[in-house]
Protein backbone atom coordinates (compact mmCIF):
# COMPACT_ATOMS: atom_id res chain seq x y z
CA UNK A 1 0.00 0.00 0.00
CA UNK A 2 2.73 2.65 1.07
CA UNK A 3 4.54 1.44 -2.36
CA UNK A 4 1.53 1.92 -4.36
CA UNK A 5 0.92 5.64 -2.90
CA UNK A 6 4.55 6.80 -3.06
CA UNK A 7 3.62 6.62 -6.65
CA UNK A 8 0.41 8.60 -6.61
CA UNK A 9 0.15 12.03 -7.75
CA UNK A 10 0.36 14.65 -4.57
CA UNK A 11 -2.29 17.54 -4.94
CA UNK A 12 -2.11 20.73 -2.74
CA UNK A 13 -2.40 19.70 0.93
CA UNK A 14 -3.54 16.33 0.04
CA UNK A 15 -2.54 12.93 0.70
CA UNK A 16 -3.66 9.75 -0.22
CA UNK A 17 -5.31 7.76 2.58
CA UNK A 18 -6.76 9.03 5.83
CA UNK A 19 -6.25 12.91 4.75
CA UNK A 20 -8.01 12.53 1.34
CA UNK A 21 -10.53 11.32 3.63
CA UNK A 22 -10.44 14.37 6.02
CA UNK A 23 -9.95 16.97 3.06
CA UNK A 24 -13.80 14.91 1.51
CA UNK A 25 -15.44 15.50 4.67
CA UNK A 26 -13.78 19.49 5.11
CA UNK A 27 -14.86 19.96 1.49
CA UNK A 28 -18.34 18.29 1.82
CA UNK A 29 -18.99 20.37 5.40
CA UNK A 30 -18.11 23.79 3.28
CA UNK A 31 -20.14 22.74 0.09
CA UNK A 32 -23.56 22.34 3.05
CA UNK A 33 -22.63 25.73 4.60
CA UNK A 34 -22.76 27.84 0.53
CA UNK A 35 -25.71 25.18 0.44
CA UNK A 36 -27.70 26.47 3.42
CA UNK A 37 -26.78 29.88 2.19
CA UNK A 38 -28.17 29.93 -1.19
CA UNK A 39 -31.03 27.96 0.00
CA UNK A 40 -32.21 30.92 2.16
CA UNK A 41 -31.20 33.42 -0.60
CA UNK A 42 -33.72 32.10 -3.00
CA UNK A 43 -36.74 32.10 -0.25
CA UNK A 44 -35.79 35.90 0.49
CA UNK A 45 -35.74 36.82 -3.34
CA UNK A 46 -38.87 34.38 -4.39
CA UNK A 47 -40.69 35.94 -1.79
CA UNK A 48 -40.08 39.15 -3.17
CA UNK A 49 -40.86 38.28 -6.57
CA UNK A 50 -44.43 37.18 -5.05
CA UNK A 51 -44.81 40.55 -3.32
CA UNK A 52 -44.14 42.25 -6.46
CA UNK A 53 -46.14 41.76 -9.37
CA UNK A 54 -44.03 42.92 -12.09
CA UNK A 55 -41.71 40.17 -11.57
CA UNK A 56 -43.74 37.52 -12.43
CA UNK A 57 -41.65 35.84 -15.27
CA UNK A 58 -38.67 36.13 -12.61
CA UNK A 59 -40.63 34.15 -10.26
CA UNK A 60 -41.55 31.30 -12.41
CA UNK A 61 -38.21 30.81 -13.92
CA UNK A 62 -37.11 30.61 -10.40
CA UNK A 63 -39.43 28.16 -9.82
CA UNK A 64 -37.94 25.92 -12.71
CA UNK A 65 -34.40 26.13 -11.94
CA UNK A 66 -33.64 25.25 -8.95
CA UNK A 67 -34.63 21.56 -8.47
CA UNK A 68 -31.88 20.28 -11.01
CA UNK A 69 -28.52 22.32 -10.64
CA UNK A 70 -28.71 22.00 -6.52
CA UNK A 71 -27.25 18.35 -6.51
CA UNK A 72 -24.91 19.53 -9.31
CA UNK A 73 -23.48 22.69 -7.92
CA UNK A 74 -23.43 20.91 -4.24
CA UNK A 75 -21.15 17.95 -5.93
CA UNK A 76 -18.60 20.75 -8.17
CA UNK A 77 -18.26 22.49 -5.31
CA UNK A 78 -17.42 19.77 -2.96
CA UNK A 79 -14.51 18.87 -5.60
CA UNK A 80 -13.23 22.46 -5.64
CA UNK A 81 -13.02 22.86 -1.46
CA UNK A 82 -11.51 19.20 -1.56
CA UNK A 83 -8.49 20.08 -3.94
CA UNK A 84 -7.79 23.70 -3.50
CA UNK A 85 -5.41 23.38 -0.74
CA UNK A 86 -5.50 25.09 2.72
CA UNK A 87 -2.74 28.08 2.06
CA UNK A 88 -4.72 29.55 -0.86
CA UNK A 89 -8.08 29.22 0.97
CA UNK A 90 -6.52 31.05 3.78
CA UNK A 91 -5.78 33.74 1.05
CA UNK A 92 -9.14 33.83 -0.39
CA UNK A 93 -11.13 34.50 3.18
CA UNK A 94 -8.55 37.06 4.25
CA UNK A 95 -9.20 39.06 0.76
CA UNK A 96 -13.04 38.73 0.80
CA UNK A 97 -13.21 39.98 4.53
CA UNK A 98 -10.68 43.05 3.88
CA UNK A 99 -12.89 43.70 0.63
CA UNK A 100 -16.11 43.18 2.14
CA UNK A 101 -15.27 45.44 5.38
CA UNK A 102 -14.08 48.02 2.60
CA UNK A 103 -17.48 47.93 1.20
CA UNK A 104 -19.28 47.83 4.35
CA UNK A 105 -17.73 51.11 4.97
CA UNK A 106 -17.94 53.23 2.50
CA UNK A 107 -21.53 52.16 1.37
CA UNK A 108 -24.30 55.24 0.88
CA UNK A 109 -28.04 54.81 2.67
CA UNK A 110 -29.54 54.92 -0.42
CA UNK A 111 -27.53 51.73 -1.39
CA UNK A 112 -27.67 49.74 1.46
CA UNK A 113 -29.77 46.77 0.88
CA UNK A 114 -28.81 45.68 -2.81
CA UNK A 115 -25.03 46.00 -2.13
CA UNK A 116 -25.47 44.15 1.52
CA UNK A 117 -27.54 41.52 -0.75
CA UNK A 118 -24.96 41.80 -3.19
CA UNK A 119 -22.12 41.37 -1.01
CA UNK A 120 -23.79 37.74 1.02
CA UNK A 121 -24.19 36.65 -2.80
CA UNK A 122 -20.52 37.05 -3.81
CA UNK A 123 -19.18 35.02 -0.51
CA UNK A 124 -20.48 31.86 -1.42
CA UNK A 125 -16.76 30.13 -2.43
CA UNK A 126 -15.12 32.34 0.39
CA UNK A 127 -17.55 31.08 2.54
CA UNK A 128 -16.67 28.03 1.33
CA UNK A 129 -13.05 28.55 2.02
CA UNK A 130 -13.61 30.20 5.26
CA UNK A 131 -15.78 26.63 6.71
CA UNK A 132 -13.28 24.00 5.23
CA UNK A 133 -9.93 26.54 7.09
CA UNK A 134 -11.66 26.50 10.52
CA UNK A 135 -11.93 22.96 10.68
CA UNK A 136 -8.77 22.58 9.36
CA UNK A 137 -7.27 24.81 12.53
CA UNK A 138 -9.86 23.57 15.35
CA UNK A 139 -9.30 19.64 14.73
CA UNK A 140 -5.44 20.21 13.89
CA UNK A 141 -3.86 17.01 15.96
CA UNK A 142 -7.41 15.78 16.90
CA UNK A 143 -7.18 12.22 18.03
CA UNK A 144 -10.40 11.22 16.28
CA UNK A 145 -10.00 14.21 13.72
CA UNK A 146 -12.04 11.71 11.25
CA UNK A 147 -14.32 11.32 13.76
CA UNK A 148 -15.19 14.89 14.51
CA UNK A 149 -15.75 15.39 10.75
CA UNK A 150 -17.93 12.80 10.42
CA UNK A 151 -20.41 14.02 13.27
CA UNK A 152 -20.05 17.37 11.55
CA UNK A 153 -20.77 16.53 8.32
CA UNK A 154 -23.89 14.86 9.92
CA UNK A 155 -24.91 18.13 11.34
CA UNK A 156 -24.29 20.44 7.99
CA UNK A 157 -25.77 17.92 5.71
CA UNK A 158 -28.72 18.08 8.33
CA UNK A 159 -28.87 21.76 8.44
CA UNK A 160 -28.61 21.72 4.49
CA UNK A 161 -31.33 19.23 3.78
CA UNK A 162 -33.53 20.84 5.91
CA UNK A 163 -32.90 24.64 4.18
CA UNK A 164 -33.86 22.87 1.21
CA UNK A 165 -36.97 21.26 1.78
CA UNK A 166 -37.59 24.57 3.12
CA UNK A 167 -37.17 26.14 -0.15
CA UNK A 168 -39.01 23.68 -1.68
CA UNK A 169 -42.26 24.18 0.24
CA UNK A 170 -42.05 28.27 0.14
CA UNK A 171 -41.31 28.07 -3.91
CA UNK A 172 -44.64 25.77 -4.51
CA UNK A 173 -46.99 26.35 -1.12
CA UNK A 174 -45.65 30.08 -0.06
CA UNK A 175 -48.92 31.64 -1.72
CA UNK A 176 -51.70 29.17 -1.01
CA UNK A 177 -50.79 28.59 2.57
CA UNK A 178 -49.97 32.71 2.78
CA UNK A 179 -53.44 33.25 1.66
CA UNK A 180 -55.55 30.95 3.66
CA UNK A 181 -53.23 31.11 7.10
CA UNK A 182 -52.61 27.52 7.25
CA UNK A 183 -49.18 26.91 7.59
CA UNK A 184 -46.66 28.19 10.71
CA UNK A 185 -43.64 27.95 8.67
CA UNK A 186 -45.38 30.18 5.62
CA UNK A 187 -46.71 32.53 8.04
CA UNK A 188 -43.59 33.25 10.01
CA UNK A 189 -42.20 34.49 6.34
CA UNK A 190 -45.04 35.91 5.74
CA UNK A 191 -44.13 38.61 8.94
CA UNK A 192 -40.23 38.28 9.13
CA UNK A 193 -38.82 37.46 5.28
CA UNK A 194 -37.59 41.04 5.37
CA UNK A 195 -35.16 39.71 8.22
CA UNK A 196 -33.31 36.87 6.09
CA UNK A 197 -30.59 38.70 5.06
CA UNK A 198 -30.20 40.54 8.49
CA UNK A 199 -30.15 37.00 9.93
CA UNK A 200 -27.50 35.61 7.29
CA UNK A 201 -25.04 38.45 7.88
CA UNK A 202 -24.81 37.70 11.43
CA UNK A 203 -23.87 34.16 10.79
CA UNK A 204 -21.69 35.20 8.49
CA UNK A 205 -20.02 37.60 10.73
CA UNK A 206 -19.26 34.65 13.23
CA UNK A 207 -18.29 32.30 10.28
CA UNK A 208 -15.75 34.83 9.04
CA UNK A 209 -14.59 35.68 11.66
CA UNK A 210 -13.36 32.22 12.87
CA UNK A 211 -12.03 31.99 9.11
CA UNK A 212 -9.70 34.93 9.42
CA UNK A 213 -8.33 33.82 12.87
CA UNK A 214 -7.87 30.05 11.86
CA UNK A 215 -6.75 31.60 8.37
CA UNK A 216 -3.69 33.79 10.03
CA UNK A 217 -3.02 31.06 12.45
CA UNK A 218 -2.18 28.77 9.32
CA UNK A 219 -0.24 31.24 7.72
CA UNK A 220 1.92 32.05 10.33
CA UNK A 221 2.78 28.16 11.18
CA UNK A 222 4.77 27.86 8.18
CA UNK A 223 7.11 30.71 9.50
CA UNK A 224 10.03 29.98 11.44
CA UNK A 225 11.17 33.18 11.98
CA UNK A 226 9.53 37.10 12.22
CA UNK A 227 11.57 38.23 9.44
CA UNK A 228 9.96 35.23 6.90
CA UNK A 229 6.30 36.59 8.19
CA UNK A 230 6.95 40.47 7.36
CA UNK A 231 8.18 39.04 4.10
CA UNK A 232 4.82 37.25 3.39
CA UNK A 233 2.48 39.56 4.57
CA UNK A 234 3.99 43.16 3.64
CA UNK A 235 3.56 42.27 -0.61
CA UNK A 236 0.35 40.09 0.32
CA UNK A 237 -1.48 43.22 2.46
CA UNK A 238 -0.40 46.01 -0.37
CA UNK A 239 -1.95 43.12 -3.29
CA UNK A 240 -4.87 43.24 -1.08
CA UNK A 241 -5.04 47.06 -0.53
CA UNK A 242 -4.71 47.76 -4.21
CA UNK A 243 -7.15 44.97 -5.37
CA UNK A 244 -9.86 46.58 -2.74
CA UNK A 245 -9.42 50.53 -4.46
CA UNK A 246 -9.65 48.66 -7.75
CA UNK A 247 -12.70 46.56 -7.53
CA UNK A 248 -14.59 49.39 -5.74
CA UNK A 249 -13.60 51.72 -8.39
CA UNK A 250 -14.90 49.20 -11.14
CA UNK A 251 -17.79 48.32 -9.51
CA UNK A 252 -19.23 51.70 -8.90
CA UNK A 253 -18.44 52.79 -13.01
CA UNK A 254 -19.88 48.73 -13.86
CA UNK A 255 -22.22 47.06 -12.13
CA UNK A 256 -23.04 44.68 -14.51
CA UNK A 257 -23.15 41.08 -14.38
CA UNK A 258 -19.66 40.98 -16.86
CA UNK A 259 -18.24 43.28 -14.20
CA UNK A 260 -18.18 40.73 -11.47
CA UNK A 261 -16.58 37.73 -13.76
CA UNK A 262 -13.93 40.63 -14.81
CA UNK A 263 -13.30 41.39 -11.01
CA UNK A 264 -12.75 37.31 -10.21
CA UNK A 265 -10.29 37.04 -12.76
CA UNK A 266 -8.64 40.36 -11.84
CA UNK A 267 -8.76 38.76 -7.87
CA UNK A 268 -7.30 35.14 -8.75
CA UNK A 269 -4.45 37.27 -11.30
CA UNK A 270 -3.54 38.96 -8.67
CA UNK A 271 -3.32 36.55 -6.04
CA UNK A 272 -1.46 34.33 -8.79
CA UNK A 273 1.06 36.74 -9.17
CA UNK A 274 2.08 37.47 -5.60
CA UNK A 275 2.28 33.48 -5.02
CA UNK A 276 5.24 33.95 -7.85
CA UNK A 277 7.22 35.68 -5.10
CA UNK A 278 6.34 34.44 -2.01
CA UNK A 279 4.47 31.39 -2.42
CA UNK A 280 4.94 28.10 -3.57
CA UNK A 281 4.37 26.11 -6.69
CA UNK A 282 1.32 23.85 -5.38
CA UNK A 283 -0.24 26.96 -4.87
CA UNK A 284 -0.22 28.25 -8.24
CA UNK A 285 -2.42 24.63 -9.12
CA UNK A 286 -5.06 25.96 -6.16
CA UNK A 287 -5.62 29.34 -7.62
CA UNK A 288 -6.35 28.21 -10.91
CA UNK A 289 -9.32 25.93 -8.39
CA UNK A 290 -10.22 28.38 -7.00
CA UNK A 291 -10.63 30.56 -10.34
CA UNK A 292 -12.96 28.07 -11.42
CA UNK A 293 -14.59 28.06 -7.71
CA UNK A 294 -15.40 31.18 -7.90
CA UNK A 295 -16.75 31.46 -11.19
CA UNK A 296 -18.88 27.92 -10.78
CA UNK A 297 -20.76 30.16 -7.65
CA UNK A 298 -21.68 32.92 -9.65
CA UNK A 299 -22.95 31.32 -12.79
CA UNK A 300 -25.23 29.01 -9.87
CA UNK A 301 -26.29 32.59 -8.36
CA UNK A 302 -26.21 34.16 -12.10
CA UNK A 303 -30.71 34.81 -11.56
CA UNK A 304 -30.02 35.63 -7.90
CA UNK A 305 -27.56 38.60 -9.09
CA UNK A 306 -29.22 40.31 -11.97
CA UNK A 307 -32.61 40.09 -9.40
CA UNK A 308 -30.44 42.00 -7.31
CA UNK A 309 -29.22 44.49 -9.66
CA UNK A 310 -32.38 45.21 -11.52
CA UNK A 311 -34.57 45.36 -8.58
CA UNK A 312 -35.63 49.06 -6.89
CA UNK A 313 -34.98 48.40 -3.24
CA UNK A 314 -35.94 51.60 -2.44
CA UNK A 315 -39.57 50.97 -1.63
CA UNK A 316 -38.47 47.23 0.32
CA UNK A 317 -39.12 48.87 3.65
CA UNK A 318 -42.77 49.54 2.84
CA UNK A 319 -43.19 46.63 1.01
CA UNK A 320 -41.75 44.50 3.94
CA UNK A 321 -43.37 46.53 6.80
CA UNK A 322 -46.98 45.39 5.90
CA UNK A 323 -48.85 42.15 6.14
CA UNK A 324 -50.37 40.83 2.57
CA UNK A 325 -52.90 39.24 4.47
CA UNK A 326 -53.70 42.43 6.49
CA UNK A 327 -54.28 45.16 4.41
CA UNK A 328 -53.49 48.45 5.24
CA UNK A 329 -56.27 50.84 6.35
CA UNK A 330 -56.82 53.66 3.70
CA UNK A 331 -56.01 56.72 4.98
CA UNK A 332 -59.23 59.04 5.40
CA UNK A 333 -59.34 62.28 3.63
CA UNK A 334 -59.66 65.44 5.87
CA UNK A 335 -62.20 67.05 6.59
CA UNK A 336 -62.66 70.29 4.50
CA UNK A 337 -62.90 73.22 6.99
CA UNK A 338 -66.82 74.59 6.57
CA UNK A 339 -67.35 78.24 5.64
CA UNK A 340 -68.28 80.41 8.55
CA UNK A 341 -71.79 81.33 8.07
CA UNK A 342 -71.84 85.33 7.25
CA UNK A 343 -73.53 87.21 9.42
CA UNK A 344 -77.19 88.48 7.88
CA UNK A 345 -77.53 92.17 8.25
CA UNK A 346 -80.55 93.49 10.72
CA UNK A 347 -82.64 95.65 9.41
CA UNK A 348 -83.67 98.84 11.23
CA UNK A 349 -86.98 99.85 12.99
CA UNK A 350 -87.76 102.62 10.51
CA UNK A 351 -87.54 100.35 7.81
CA UNK A 352 -89.64 97.79 9.29
CA UNK A 353 -92.95 99.78 9.73
CA UNK A 354 -92.40 101.52 6.67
Amino acid sequence: MFFLTSWLPSLPSLDWGSSLLDSLLQGLIGACGVSVLGSFMKIYFFIYCVNDPKRKKEKEYLLSQWALLEPLHLAGLTAFLTVVGVRVATLVVLEFSLRAVSMLLTLNKSSVVPEFLHLILLCQYSLGCGLTCGLSFLLEGAPHQTLNLLLSLGLAGLLASGARRLNHHICHLYELHSREQYCGACLTLLAKWHDIPVLLGQALRVAFLVGDMAAVALINRDFLTTSEAVRFWTPLTICYTLLVIYMQEEQRQHSSTQSQYQTVFVRMGGLFILLLTVGRWMDLMGVFISLFGELWCLAGSRVLLDLCQKQDFSQLPSVAAHNPAKPEAQPQPKAQPQPKAQPQPQLSKDKVHS
